[in-house]
């Protein structure tokens, strides 16, 4: 029986990815070996105590869970876009605590970011470093006797590569892996282009490894993943996904995208939430919204309309509120500079 929907945004984790549906056929996947999922474990929690918060405390409208589940059912990417401080980013990592899809695959865009860096990452000179010092030994041989390690390089190709967050995400898992390509646009103009066959086929070659294990006993080669700090098996430098995993890209609206890109992605516009969603955001941070909160509340929303402004920036100010014990004066003062128009500011608004 299919379920509907798996990701129901409660922040209540379940083990519904495990009935998800049989993909479409022309989006089933049959890479090997299968891997178990990594589980999210206590230490990776600790050590990013706001992500841990913002996956409980996130609060998903009607048209998120609609258009996440879309995505899973169809194993198609996520785009998210929106004004800055709407959850773009936040989203992935609530989908993941509540399907248990393990720690979150991160790949932080910036303007010099290609396809090969969330693929994976070669050292080609630590490798010739390696073969230099496999070289030197006691007898100055190496362990074959010639100074090499048989392969006639000094070391394994494997030693000297991982796999990046986005190569990391199409390995064969048994359930989706769960990834953040974030903000997007600020890629070069390429590398939307240069994602399409990737995404669309869930698979990619690393060359290098591709020549390394051509000879080897059945090919295959254990490979550093991102994120895990554990060596996962690749077969003759191929990697093909079983489970196509939930990746989202998150975009603020600076550029356009071309249509073959955003044809094969599912869509999400986020959009400034309204009062009764700011309170059920309040709520899930601060708890009940006191008299003072939801006057913060309305004062913020009436000032959206004039530019942008975040949601921790309301935030920000009604904890200060509820924790600086200042005069209502001094207060929305405070207020006024903790809640400033991001980007080009427009002429002040009083508040």
């Amino acid at each position: 029986m299919a379920l509907w929907p798996v990701y129901t945004g409660a922040s209540q984790p379940h083990d519904g990815i495990t009935r998800l549906p049989p993909p479409p056929p022309w989006r089933a996947f049959d890479g090997r070996p299968v891997l178990d999922p990594p589980a999210e474990d206590d230490d990776a929690a600790a050590a990013s105590p706001d992500r841990t918060h913002r996956a409980r405390t996130y609060r998903a409208t009607e048209e998120t869970v609609q258009l996440v589940n879309a995505a899973l059912y169809l194993r198609r990417p996520l785009l998210v876009t929106g004004p800055p401080g709407t959850g773009k980013s936040s989203l992935v990592y609530a989908v993941a605590r509540e399907l248990r899809l393990g720690p979150v695959l991160r790949w932080n865009i910036t303007s010099r970011s290609t396809l090969h860096d969330g693929l994976y990452q070669y050292d080609p000179l630590s490798r010739l470093y390696a073969a230099r010092q496999a070289a030197a030994g006691p007898d100055g041989r190496g362990a074959d006797g010639d100074g090499t390690d048989g392969d006639g390089t000094g070391a394994g190709v494997e030693d000297h590569l991982r796999l990046g967050p986005l190569g990391t995400a199409l390995l064969p898992y048994a359930h989706p892996r769960a990834l953040l390509i974030d903000e997007i646009d600020k890629s070069d103009l390429d590398l939307p282009n240069d994602l399409l066959n990737v995404l669309e086929e869930g698979q990619y070659e690393i060359p290098e490894l591709v020549r390394a294990t051509r000879d080897a006993p059945g090919g295959r080669a254990e490979v550093m993943a991102d994120g895990t700090g554990r060596r996962v098996p690749v077969e003759h430098g191929r990697v093909r996904c079983r489970a196509f995993p939930f990746v989202v890209l998150t975009s603020n609206g600076e550029r356009e995208f071309p249509p073959a890109f955003l044809r094969r992605c599912v869509t999400l516009r986020l959009r400034q939430p309204d009062d009764q969603h700011l309170a059920d955001i309040v709520r899930a941070h601060l708890g009940e919204p006191d008299a003072y909160a939801r006057q913060l509340i309305d004062r913020f929303l009436s000032r959206v309309g004039s530019g942008d402004l975040a949601t921790d920036q309301l935030l920000n100010a009604i904890y200060l509120a509820r924790a600086s014990g200042l005069t209502a004066d001094s207060l929305d003062e405070l207020a006024e500079r903790l809640m400033p128009y991001l980007g080009q500011s427009p002429q002040p608004h009083a508040f």
